[in-house]
């Protein structure tokens, strides 16, 4: 399935690209929640995460606690957010499995928090039950 990815790793659409193996990219965000905003892409496209293999997923993360480091060092950030959209409910914009790692400051006042809810008298145990596996 061609995305907008898939035009990026053809060299189609221009992109700021930090890394590339045989597995993935990254690339810079166009739109940055913060500057320093890293997409780390999988060359495959895979919709969803069922759909990624294990190995790559596994590869994926490797390669976001690299950059995770790279961020750290250089923009001197005081956290990150990893961020998989995961289906188009979630936001996920582009059906093309990647992750977001975005560098944080104390009081960006960035709000990428979502909002909480709470279970009522054994709610919580019956979703437990039923969300086993």
């Amino acid at each position: 399935m061609e995305t907008i990815f898939t035009k990026i790793l053809e060299g189609k659409i221009p992109s700021v690209r930090l890394h590339e193996d045989e597995l993935c990219f990254v690339i810079l965000d166009i739109n940055p929640v913060n500057k320093g905003h890293l997409l780390i892409i999988t060359k495959e496209s895979y919709p969803l995460l069922s759909d990624c293999p294990d190995s790559t997923l596994s590869h994926l993360m490797q390669v976001a606690k690299r950059a995770d480091a790279k961020l750290r060092e250089v923009l001197h950030c005081d956290a990150t957010n990893l961020i998989i959209n995961n289906g188009k409910a979630s936001g996920q914009e582009v059906p093309h499995l990647h992750l977001h790692l975005i560098p944080r400051w104390e009081n960006d006042k960035k709000n990428i928090h979502l909002q909480k809810e709470t279970y009522t008298d054994g709610e919580m145990a019956e979703y437990g039950k039923t969300l086993e596996f």
